[in-house]
């Protein structure tokens, strides 16, 4: 029988001295339907998701600590995904 393979996210890196402080906004019910793109590891109590809808891209924040679910600003896929990269090497938060 096949091993089933482990989908097991990145983990994000620390913040770095100086990184780029993200506007977070309330969740916005824009679309019935988001696509997951990318995720981080589910071992951290905060997650992030590199989401696209609608032709535009934007990065889903999950606080499992303190139970919220927050957003960036909706933006090209492009954009949206250099900032999750940027979440990913902790030069953005």
């Amino acid at each position: 029988m096949p091993e089933i393979p482990d989908f097991h996210g990145p983990h994000v890196e620390p913040p770095m001295l100086g990184h780029v402080k993200l506007t977070w906004d309330e969740l916005t019910p824009r679309t019935p339907r988001i696509r997951v793109i990318s995720h981080t590891c589910e071992c951290r109590e905060t997650t992030y998701e590199l989401c696209a809808a609608a032709g535009l891209g934007f990065v889903r924040r999950t606080d499992r600590a303190k139970r919220t679910v927050h957003e960036t600003t909706w933006m090209s896929a492009t954009a949206a995904g250099l900032i999750f990269t940027q979440i990913l090497h902790g030069e953005a938060r």
